[in-house]
């Protein structure tokens, strides 16, 4: 039997986790890849969810999200706003990673990009745009 950590494609269950999460947010795999978080939001998966109901997500991962019920559905919810928002929903929540906060999805989806993150930093917005000052 095939566990969590081995992966349908013989990998940790990296790759899984990346289609199971694109599935479950919407977003391309390539850009959920792209932000660095998918080991790191599969291991607090596995850490809060436990290996067996990871693996059995995982195995429901073709499925879509409305079909799946009980401890299922609460697992998929819980990826879907890990990603979204960074933070594992608990009990207790926690943010899941320093970069989370940056990278949550909401963000992006919002065509945002997260506060106090941008190269010109805090306070930045108090300031206008170099090109309206031009105009």
């Amino acid at each position: 039997m095939r566990t969590a950590t081995d992966g349908i494609d013989g990998l940790d269950g990296t790759d899984d986790f990346a289609v199971l999460s694109a599935r479950l947010t919407g977003f391309d795999g390539a850009y959920l890849r792209a932000t660095g978080l998918v080991e790191v939001y599969r291991s607090v998966a596995e850490e809060q969810l436990g290996a067996d109901l990871l693996e059995r997500l995982l195995c429901e991962r073709g499925q879509r999200p409305g079909d799946l019920v009980d401890d299922l559905l609460d697992a998929a919810r819980a990826i879907t706003l890990l990603w979204y928002t960074g933070s594992w929903p608990g009990p207790p929540p926690f943010v899941a990673s320093p970069r989370a906060y940056a990278h949550g999805l909401a963000w992006r989806a919002a065509g945002l990009v997260a506060p106090a993150t941008a190269p010109a930093g805090y306070g930045s917005w108090a300031e206008r745009p170099a090109e309206a000052r031009a105009r």
